[in-house]
């Protein structure tokens, strides 16, 4: 735990969920000088935190942009691959549509980084954090609300202890806590989708290429690694989840060549498997009486596309902006601007994610030429070609200043 002197409850913000986002959140809240109190159910380490896994993040430039801001990317500039190009197509059509950096005057789109390194570096930097309290392992037991802020029960190993907070935060992912605390409802949609995340090697070099592709079973994506490795991505039906989790190495590559193709050469040597339950959750609201949920716990869409961490980093880059101005952190007028600022971004980012997983997934063969049609649209009309990268890279809507800098 980090030390640190007595604060006024007026001025202290609690977050519950030290994820990637709860993590990231508070550290730009640290930097703007807040008290902050962090809690997690995990023990501070990157093998107990279920956010920290084998997954390989597609972080968008806006993300990037944003870590830089926070300290964090200079700790895991090291580990991450920079993707330069992107070749988006659809199984068995003619379009195509393709991205590439230097047409949009930028040396990367994005960049591909581990999840597990990504929390490492988040775990160094929190240990910087000079106002910040971390309790890990330790969960919130029971909230009470006062005028002036809320009273929460946290029990740790050493028993329990009580917190008055001016701002509560849900950084508590997909099952939120602190949501169902609150009484916000959310809208679910399953997709009856699971994804299996592993690395491969290609007999081709990616090139810093990365590939979405596609399919009535769900879409695939390659993306580039270091070493000549990549990230996939391969997404079934729930169906056949577990007949595919069963597969030796041989009969995976095999369904993960035959969706993907031949593009990259010859498949080989997966790595381990980890599949993952494809739902949407939405949040009917993002803020309730001097309390506000952020990442997972306000939105979690189908990782098409690849902007879960970077919708919810922008969401904690934006309220540590608004909390930074504020004399009163948990104040109304603060959270109906948080809500404002971020509908934009969030609710184009949540039907951007949606509409196309139906529409480009979707059997009906009438769809085919539409489909087409509009990649080859996107690819060849320079004022959708520069909205689609533009998105692609963050920049939508209002976003927080701190991702607008330009990379150090």
């Amino acid at each position: 735990m980090n030390a640190s002197p007595p604060f006024a409850a007026h001025g202290n913000v609690l977050i519950v969920g030290g994820g990637l986002v709860g993590a990231s959140l508070a550290i730009a809240l640290d930097a703007a000088g807040c008290h902050v109190t962090l809690v997690e159910a995990a023990a501070p380490r990157t093998d107990a935190q279920p956010s920290y896994d084998e997954r390989n993040l597609a972080l968008a430039r806006a993300t990037v942009n944003g870590l830089v801001a926070i300290g964090v990317w200079p700790l895991v500039a090291a580990q991450a691959t920079p993707i330069r190009h992107i070749h988006v197509s659809r199984a068995g059509e003619f379009g195509s549509a393709r991205l590439d950096a230097a047409r949009h005057g930028v040396d990367a789109l994005g960049w591909t980084l581990p999840a597990r390194e990504l929390g490492a570096a988040l775990l160094r930097r929190l240990d910087d954090c000079k106002r910040l309290v971390r309790l890990a392992p330790a969960s919130l037991t029971d909230l009470e609300k006062h005028a002036d802020g809320w009273r929460a029960q946290i029990t740790t190993e050493q028993g329990h202890q009580h917190i008055d907070a001016a701002l509560l935060v849900g950084a508590d992912g997909t099952e939120s806590f602190v949501r169902t605390q609150l009484g916000i409802e959310a809208d679910t949609h399953n997709y009856a989708q699971t994804l299996f995340v592993c690395t491969v090697t290609p007999e081709r070099d990616p090139a810093n290429r990365a590939w979405e592709r596609f399919s009535d079973e769900g879409p695939i994506a390659m993306l580039p690694l270091a070493e000549r490795r990549c990230g996939l991505v391969l997404t079934v039906p729930s169906a056949s989840a577990t007949e595919v989790a069963a597969m030796d190495d041989a009969q995976f590559i095999a369904l993960a060549q035959q969706r993907f193709g031949w593009r990259l050469g010859r498949l080989s040597r997966p790595g381990k498997r980890h599949p993952y339950a494809i739902r949407r959750v939405a949040a009917r609201q993002l803020t309730a009486a001097r309390s506000v949920l952020v990442g997972n716990a306000a939105q979690t869409v189908h990782p098409i596309g690849a902007q879960g961490f970077n919708l919810g980093l922008r969401d904690a880059l934006t309220l540590a902006e608004l909390v930074q101005d504020a004399a009163d952190p948990g104040s109304p007028a603060l959270l109906d601007r948080y809500a404002m600022q971020r509908a934009p971004d969030r609710e184009g980012t949540m039907a951007m994610s949606h509409d196309l997983v139906r529409f480009a997934c979707m059997p009906q063969p009438w769809l085919a030429p539409l489909r087409s049609l509009a990649l080859l649209a996107y690819d060849r009309v320079p004022p959708l070609q520069q909205a689609l990268a533009r998105r692609g890279m963050g920049f939508r809507g209002e976003p927080p200043r701190a991702v607008l800098e330009r990379l150090s």
